[in-house]
């Protein structure tokens, strides 16, 4: 698959993935609104018949705005607070719905609060007052108001940027791999020649064996060159120094030897190459 394609793929995997987000987030929505309400309506039926009422109705839950709901009865009752504590939570456990929220039970006529508590998902941080206290008959609304966002959204949340993080990652391995094996490529293309078992770029003034990589300095590259177009040739000490130093105007006697040295030492690896010395006369490099 070329790397086109893969852009190409996850341009549309991203960009259906988006839409999903927005065409369903309505929906989850709604389904999240359905569940507060029939896990209230269970709340107000448990309710009544803790109040030995089993045939009043408890009224159509309503969602006042969004995570707040309203739950009502047809005739009055009386509980006791620890009762509604106990009959929310195990209600919305069983609909896995978010677990950070605030109760009120408010007075129908003077829409005063009777009793209120928080949920906060931590016991030593759940404000409960005043549990034990029976509530006397009378008409009640109850409302609940979730504190946190929902399940879904943070689910969506959550999925969405692993995803843009997944991609991320994914694009970026892309264009390094790409950039390596333009290097690798340019790399190729470029000019070098075969001693031995090392491959010389004098442009770049390195020598590489394998995958190991040797640096040669400016003058150590330049001597190398003269070398490699005179294969087992000798090649006198002043044709070297002309060649290599004279354009620079300055010249020690030693200067020659010490760079052969050097020279010598990061080709010894190889016993199929020798650069040797012809006493009095100059420098060999000889190849088999």
């Amino acid at each position: 698959m070329s790397i086109k394609t893969i852009y190409s793929f996850l341009t549309l995997a991203i960009l259906v993935f988006f839409t999903w987000i927005f065409l369903n987030s309505d929906n989850d929505n709604e389904y999240f609104s359905e569940k507060v309400k029939l896990s209230l309506r269970e709340v107000g039926n448990q309710l009544l018949l803790a109040n030995q009422d089993s045939t009043s109705l408890v009224l159509p839950v309503v969602e006042l705005e969004s995570f707040k709901y309203e739950l009502s009865f047809q005739n009055q009752l009386t509980f006791e607070p620890s009762s509604l504590v106990s009959l929310v939570k195990k209600s919305f456990n069983k609909s896995s719905l978010p677990k950070h929220y605030s109760v009120e039970v408010i007075h129908c006529n003077d829409k005063e609060v009777a009793y209120s508590y928080e949920i906060k998902n931590e016991t030593e941080n759940d404000i409960i007052p005043c549990k034990l206290r029976i509530l006397p008959v009378n008409c009640y609304i109850i409302e609940v108001r979730f504190t946190k966002r929902t399940t879904f959204v943070n689910f969506k949340n959550t999925f969405l940027y692993a995803l843009i993080f997944i991609v991320f990652i994914f694009l970026f391995k892309l264009y390094f791999n790409k950039r390596k094996i333009a290097i690798k490529l340019v790399e190729s293309n470029l000019a070098y020649t075969i001693i031995g078992s090392f491959q010389f770029y004098p442009e770049q003034n390195k020598l590489v064996k394998k995958t190991q990589e040797i640096s040669l300095s400016k003058k150590e590259c330049e001597l190398l060159e003269i070398f490699v177009a005179n294969p087992n040739q000798i090649i006198k000490r002043d044709e070297l120094t002309k060649k290599v130093w004279e354009d620079n105007g300055v010249f020690v006697g030693r200067s020659l030897d010490t760079y052969i040295s050097k020279l010598r030492k990061k080709l010894k690896d190889d016993e199929s190459i020798k650069l040797i010395n012809v006493h009095g006369v100059g420098y060999k490099l000889e190849v088999s």
